[in-house]
């Protein structure tokens, strides 16, 4: 079986957020710079569902765990 590749804008709208460029760019220029000592899915701004989400797509290293790095890397400035 071949793993499903995911873009930032499949994610956004798996979070029930806006997807597209400007929305995406907004929500991390908005929730940035977050804190080092911060786990992504233990950050403030999410719902229950969405940080439930992210902890266990991340845990489970799962088709979202690339793209999911990839937000947690933005929103720190990296």
């Amino acid at each position: 079986m071949e793993s499903q590749l995911h873009t930032m804008s499949n994610l956004f709208a798996q979070l029930g957020l806006a997807s597209d460029a400007a929305a995406i760019d907004g929500f991390i220029e908005t929730h940035s710079p977050l804190a080092a000592d911060v786990l992504l899915a233990d950050a403030a701004f999410w719902s229950p569902n969405q940080a439930t989400f992210l902890r266990e797509e991340i845990l489970d290293d799962a088709d979202w765990a690339e793209v999911i790095d990839e937000l947690n890397s933005r929103l720190r400035g990296k």
